[in-house]
């Protein structure tokens, strides 16, 4: 049975271990690909800046030892895309993660450690998974599991956060005309920075249009 798990690994162990220091209060998210190639699963990397400064960001990836080769492709302002080359360490990671055949759906950076959301086809694909990586000293941590069948948020390609945001805002009256609450009161409910929700919706409204979009185009 397919298994989507919630996976966590420290950013000191991983990649931007040394970007992320220097740079605390970006925000960091890996532009969807699904793929289960270790050298293509995470390629593209945005980072956030609510004050739209990005200070010391490229001098930091410059520097940064997980890093073979960054190149700046999209600059919106308050966000940058960039296309990312990995050194071996990272990749390996990277194979621990996918080899059982695994599908990287969302991965992004909170409280320094890396969060990923993994589509595993088989239970029994996230155990071996847990220990080949856990036997060679990587600390990884299983914080949730859903079966794919029950996981109704998995079906529309949503975070966790990201669907307990949408539901959030549709219980506080945000969708309705007028609005019965705003932006300051769903992040006070939510104790996330305007920002975090600000990104949180706009990543989320974008996941639910491509998934209509593409159902949309299968049935034609």
């Amino acid at each position: 049975m397919s298994t989507i798990a919630e996976l966590t690994i420290p950013a000191r162990e991983f990649a931007l271990r040394e970007t992320l220091e220097a740079t605390a209060d970006l925000d960091v998210e890996i532009e969807r690909v699904v793929a289960y190639d270790p050298d293509h699963v995470m390629p593209y990397v945005w980072f956030a800046d609510d004050d739209a400064t990005f200070d010391g960001l490229e001098d930091a990836l410059a520097d940064d030892p997980t890093v073979e080769a960054a190149e700046r492709l999209t600059d919106l302002d308050d966000e940058r895309l960039y296309r990312m080359q990995w050194v071996d360490d990272v990749t390996v990671i990277l194979h621990l993660l996918t080899e059982e055949q695994a599908t990287v759906m969302d991965a992004s950076v909170e409280d320094r450690q890396w969060r990923f959301r993994v589509l595993f086809p088989e239970r029994e694909s996230l155990s071996s998974t847990y220990d080949f990586a856990t036997e060679r000293g990587l600390t990884l941590e299983v914080r949730k599991i859903h079966r794919l069948e029950d996981d109704r948020r998995g079906r529309y390609g949503l975070t966790d956060a990201q669907y307990e945001t949408l539901v959030a805002a549709l219980e506080q009256g945000y969708y309705e005309i007028p609005r019965e609450t705003d932006m300051d009161g769903l992040s006070d409910e939510l104790d996330v920075s305007h920002q975090a929700l600000s990104e949180r919706l706009r990543r989320a409204h974008l996941t639910l249009v491509e998934e209509a979009i593409a159902v949309g185009h299968g049935d034609e």
